[in-house]
């Protein structure tokens, strides 16, 4: 198969699948594909191995079905675009090169690529939404694309070396750095510093890939503004219908 990245604010993968080539995707990611292209959704893909192993993936931010994108008899077009501004980043997956990405960063993989859950821990109410924090875990033997809001900044840690990462901005990392959640030290700088309560360490050695646009900050950003919004068109609706309530009135 052949692939490419085109654009950069908003970039799209794109694929050209030869026979019987297929790719593997969470539903609801496809953008578009050509008439060889075949779909089929299931559980087991990615993994799954049946419901159990599907609630399993599910567990780690991923969906409950998956589908394959098959080319049958030609050659096809596949392509899927990035949800946010940020960049599409090739990863290549094998044995002892295993990695944890953030819950929305899986975007699509080879046919032998596998999705669980690789970390779960609850951070209380008000951080990340009251979610808590969630990592996939990639394995298996191909490619896996992996999607990364804004932009994106590599760190190739040493043995023994520790970065302490704003838990939105831990992209991916490779399996053999160690990831623990740690509270940020000092009430002061936990009540006041604007930070959170709540920072991951990452020791080395390994590969980071860092993200500087966390969903989660952008929703935040963006909050004011919509419920602004909101707010706005529900005085007009108001208004309007204040109007056109006297106006009736009027025609009595």
């Amino acid at each position: 198969m052949q692939t490419r990245i085109v654009g950069t604010t908003m970039p799209v993968l794109e694929f050209l699948l030869e026979h019987n080539d297929a790719i593997i995707s969470e539903s609801g990611e496809l953008s578009w594909m050509g008439a060889s292209i075949q779909m089929t959704t299931h559980t087991q893909f990615g993994g799954g191995g049946g419901f159990f192993g599907a609630i399993k993936r599910m567990a780690g931010g991923g969906s409950l079905f998956m589908t394959e994108y098959r080319a049958i008899g030609a050659p096809g077009e596949l392509a899927f675009a990035t949800r946010v501004p940020g960049h599409i980043v090739p990863i290549e997956i094998g044995q002892g090169r295993d990695l944890f990405i953030h819950r929305h960063g899986f975007l699509c993989a080879t046919s032998q690529i596998q999705l669980s859950v690789g970390f779960q821990q609850s951070l209380g109410a008000g951080i990340f939404g009251g979610d808590g924090f969630l990592l996939q875990h990639v394995t298996g033997l191909g490619m896996a694309w992996i999607e990364l809001s804004g932009e994106v900044v590599v760190k190739d840690l040493a043995p023994g070396e520790t970065l302490r990462v704003h838990p939105g901005h831990v992209g991916a990392f490779q399996s053999s750095v160690n990831f623990q959640i740690t509270r940020v030290q000092g009430i002061k700088n936990m009540i006041f510093g604007g930070d959170g309560i709540f920072l991951a360490a990452l020791t080395g050695p390994g590969r980071v890939w860092l993200q500087t646009l966390p969903i989660a900050k952008l929703a935040h950003q963006l909050e004011p503004y919509l419920d602004g919004e909101a707010t706005q068109s529900n005085t007009q609706a108001g208004v309007m219908g204040g109007i056109v309530g006297s106006l009736l009135d009027g025609l009595k």
